[in-house]
């Protein structure tokens, strides 16, 4: 046994009876409840009970039960000095009551000093309790030698085990508060996490559309001080119009993705080419359900892809190719002509470069750059 193992207490989840079940708090108060009955049983029945002994008689029992409170107490509070010093008024107690002929009562409160010092104490200071308990039950017990000892030996190991379960107890409980504690952790970890993801979808969505709404917005007013031509001031004013409806679109599909109502990555593919002239979606593998977050990062992909063909290689063919591999998921969209310089020295597009951060948090990449025919973009997502 190590020194700290010697000076150590109880912990106060072994010592505290809350976390208990039922039935061993049934146990515990049926305990009680004989010992406090052999104790009056053997005030009332001793041979000097008559008159003002009655009376001192009860006064005892009474003051020992309260002691024995006070030791719960203070053991629970880890407090040695108080709690030694408690044991001895009890011991002392006992010792009154057999020089006065309550040898009954006498004999309980010895074997209940040594039990809960054994249980509750640190095994340095138990021990010499649990000795002198022991030994002044032995020197008045008047039954053979042997019956003695063997009721010493069984006193001790009955302490030492009510310790021994006590501990396991008390570790138990400490387990289950820490497995609560980390199913805490977990939720609002959890929590954080779709927050996060909420505020990506926002970003992505929103933040894309309104820029560019402000900046058609801005060249309207612009043209209208100048005193420009209606057609020029009307066709900033459509192209603004046309960003909001397509951001409202995307919106309302950012929210069926965080609802969880998204369509078919391959639908949603399939109607997105339709709606671009010259591109074609080509789909391979075996086709799986997606994590949300790996479907919501292959379509805003290509999304921004397609959107960038628009606008820097108008009227380029365009091939969307998504293949489902047995770990990942690779989607690729590659054009067949424009400038692949202009799309190139603006940083592949300020959507990418969200998409490329979107691809990191999942674990993927995404490498967008020009190639022999024109400007290709590859997003891998583990899946």
């Amino acid at each position: 046994m190590t020194e700290n193992a010697w000076t150590r207490w109880p912990s106060r989840e072994a010592l505290r009876r809350t976390e208990t079940s039922s039935a061993r708090r049934l146990i515990g108060w049926v305990v009680r409840a004989v010992v406090l009955g052999m104790l009056l049983w053997g005030a009332v029945t001793g041979s000097r009970v008559h008159g003002w002994g009655a009376l001192g008689a009860a006064a005892g029992v009474l003051l020992a039960g309260f002691v024995a409170w006070a030791l719960y107490r203070t053991t629970l509070a880890h407090r040695l000095g108080p709690s030694l010093a408690l044991l001895t008024v009890l011991l002392g107690i006992a010792v009154a009551a057999q020089a006065t002929g309550f040898r009954v009562p006498a004999l309980v409160i010895w074997c209940g000093c040594a039990v809960t010092a054994l249980e509750r104490l640190p095994v340095v200071a138990a021990l010499p309790v649990a000795s002198v308990a022991l030994t002044s039950y032995a020197a008045v017990n008047d039954d053979a030698w042997l019956t003695t000892a063997a009721t010493t030996a069984g006193l001790a190991l009955a302490g030492y085990v009510l310790r021994l379960d006590a501990e396991a107890r008390g570790h138990a409980q400490r387990l289950l508060a820490q497995e609560r504690a980390a199913r805490a952790a977990e939720a609002e970890s959890a929590a954080l996490t779709e927050r996060a993801r909420i505020a990506r979808e926002i970003h992505d969505v929103l933040a894309h559309s309104l820029s560019a709404q402000l900046v058609h917005l801005e060249a309207a007013r612009l043209l209208i001080e100048r005193g420009a031509e209606r057609e020029q001031i009307l066709e900033r004013v459509v192209a603004a119009r046309g960003m909001a409806r397509d951001g409202l679109t995307e919106t309302r599909q950012a929210l069926s993705a965080l609802r969880g109502e998204l369509t078919p990555l391959e639908d949603f593919l399939t109607q997105l080419v339709s709606t671009a002239d010259g591109a074609k979606a080509t789909i391979t593998g075996e086709r799986r359900p997606l994590p949300a977050e790996a479907s919501q990062a292959v379509r805003r992909v290509a999304q921004e892809a397609l959107t960038n063909v628009r606008k820097h290689a108008p009227g380029a063919k365009v091939r969307v190719g998504l293949e489902y591999g047995d770990h990942q998921v690779t989607l690729v969209v590659r054009d067949s002509g424009g400038s692949p310089g202009e799309l190139t020295g603006s940083g592949a597009g300020y959507g990418l470069l969200g998409m490329r951060e979107r691809a990191e948090l999942l674990g993927g990449s995404l490498e967008a750059g020009p190639d022999e025919e024109g400007f290709v973009v590859m997003l891998k997502v583990p899946v």
